[in-house]
């Protein structure tokens, strides 16, 4: 679920997404319906329900073949030690044992290839950048830009930015940050983050001055 916030004050739901499992007779409409009507709406606080809301049920489409049969494979653990050490907060999703197709995975490199530039381009002294994404849903549902009051700009045109620099699909963000190398082996130990390898290519920040340029601010030498 994607909710609008002011400040810290939930104010509307925007997004709903649900995936679930049915079987082979029902229809992906019937499911739909009967998701939205019985099992979502019932539920959604009266005070949030503001406009429209955007709702992805069963995104992919059909899903019949579930469970450990359509969903097998390795996944890995320690995913704060991956990550930030708790310092920065995470999407629950680990890395290793996933292909770059998986946004636990290259979406969060992307952010943190993202939060990175923001930093070096010093429109913000720090960044936390939270990208949202639904099954079957290219573009994400949700980018979130948090400089903790340090943006030179406010939160919200850094985020308009971002979305106007960076490529957020699963493919932009593949073929943005090479993620077809055979990159997985070095990722294995070490950690993902804080690497100087140029196989981290999330790591750089040579795309600091695009986000200066699309902003109209001229760089300063240093």
């Amino acid at each position: 679920m994607t909710v609008e916030y002011d400040g810290n004050r939930p104010v509307r739901v925007d997004t709903v997404v649900v995936s679930t499992q049915h079987a082979p007779e029902v229809s992906h409409e019937e499911i739909r319906r009967t998701v939205i009507n019985q099992i979502v709406k019932p539920i959604l606080p009266a005070d949030l329900v503001s406009g429209d809301i955007t709702y992805h049920i069963n995104p992919t489409g059909r899903f019949v073949v579930g469970g450990p049969h359509g969903d097998c494979g390795l996944t890995g653990r320690k995913i704060i030690v991956d990550t930030y050490g708790g310092w920065g907060r995470h999407g629950g999703g680990a890395f290793s044992g996933k292909d770059p197709t998986k946004v636990d995975r290259s979406a969060a490199y992307m952010a943190r290839h993202i939060a990175k530039n923001i930093v070096a381009s010093e429109l913000a002294d720090r960044c936390e950048v939270q990208l949202a994404y639904a099954i079957g849903v290219s573009e994400p549902v949700s980018v979130h830009i948090d400089t903790d009051g340090t943006g030179k700009l406010e939160d919200g045109r850094i985020c308009e930015l971002v979305r106007e620099v960076y490529p957020l699909t699963p493919s932009g963000i593949i073929k943005y940050l090479e993620l077809r190398r055979p990159i997985y082996q070095l990722t294995a130990a070490g950690g993902h983050f804080g690497r100087s390898e140029p196989s981290f290519t999330w790591e750089s920040t040579a795309r600091a001055a695009a986000l200066l340029d699309a902003a109209g601010i001229a760089a300063v030498a240093g």
